[in-house]
């Protein structure tokens, strides 16, 4: 499917799960290379970006767990063909940003405004933006849970959390993994962009490494955040489960002498103190009573209990 936007002398052409017929004809039209026509085909595995003496050509993952249209988590591609006066856009899922950029660029387009720039690296820009924004959106989302996790753990639900916290972990991962390979790409794309858009333009080519900075910076913060609350989750499991154990090896040792006793007045032999007295076995029981009771009082002084 081929969307197509214009705004005075900039065009953006937006491609989703385009067929070979939609990529032979953009081909045609903005002399692409067949090797970038074939890149558009299928999606890419890795980021990358080459440089072309009328356009710039990259490719980058952006991490997504509500903003998908798609079971599961994934990371989104979206294949960037920018040049002078034009910029192209390919995916293989619902973009919820670029959808959202869409109706700003309509917008700006019925309105005549001149605040999207004089060339296409503007619209990569604000493009971007837009992209990183929803990563932070989908980090606030994961600090939100963070924070439900926290106070299910002080609520006596450690154990329960043990998967909760492994769930955030590995989102947080796999956010890094997909932004982690974003820096390589986008310092190769800031130095083309300085000669191929000119010097006006390299302040927007900094904010762009600066966008992807916060974001990656934020997912480092939210990571050494999950890693504490596991510590804290652990911690708070392993002393309730010491705290069973203690309670656990204590009645083995109080019913332990108690077991002995019994034994010893069960044996089969021809002599046993006690054994045939008026009240015998309310003595014994006596005896077992006292011993436990001198044992529970033990315990209880040494603070054991």
């Amino acid at each position: 499917m081929i969307n197509r936007y214009r705004h005075r002398n900039l065009t953006w052409v937006d491609m989703e799960n385009p067929t070979n017929e939609e990529i032979r004809l953009i081909m045609d039209e903005f002399d692409l290379n067949p090797l970038v026509a074939d890149e558009l085909t299928s999606p890419t595995l890795k980021p990358k970006v080459d440089f072309y003496k009328e356009y710039i050509y990259l490719i980058l993952h952006f991490p997504a767990i509500r903003h998908t249209h798609s079971e599961g988590r994934q990371n989104q591609e979206v294949d960037f063909i920018i040049g002078k006066k034009f910029i192209i856009t390919v995916h293989y899922d619902t973009i919820d940003p670029l959808h959202k950029f869409s109706k700003v660029f309509e917008v700006n387009s019925i309105l005549d405004r001149s605040d999207m720039g004089n060339h296409a690296g503007y619209l990569f820009f604000y493009m971007i933006k837009k992209l990183y924004g929803a990563i932070e959106h989908e980090l606030s989302f994961i600090r939100d849970k963070q924070v439900e996790i926290e106070n299910e753990i002080f609520d006596g639900r450690e154990k329960i959390m043990v998967l909760a916290i492994s769930h955030l972990s590995r989102n947080l991962l796999d956010f890094k993994q997909a932004i982690s390979v974003h820096r390589g790409v986008l310092e190769s794309f800031e130095k083309a962009g300085n000669q191929f858009f000119g010097v006006d333009f390299t302040h927007h080519l900094r904010t762009i490494m600066s966008e992807y900075y916060k974001v990656h910076n934020e997912i480092d913060e939210l990571l050494g955040s999950v890693g504490e609350l596991r510590e804290t989750n652990n911690s708070l499991l392993s002393t309730k489960q010491n705290e069973i154990m203690k309670t656990l090896t204590i009645m083995a040792f109080v019913t332990f002498p108690l077991s002995l006793i019994a034994a010893i007045f069960g044996m089969n032999t021809q002599t046993l103190p006690l054994i045939g007295m008026e009240n015998d076995f309310w003595i014994i029981i006596g005896i077992m009573s006292f011993t436990m009771l001198l044992l529970f009082t033990f315990f209880k002084y040494k603070n054991w209990l």
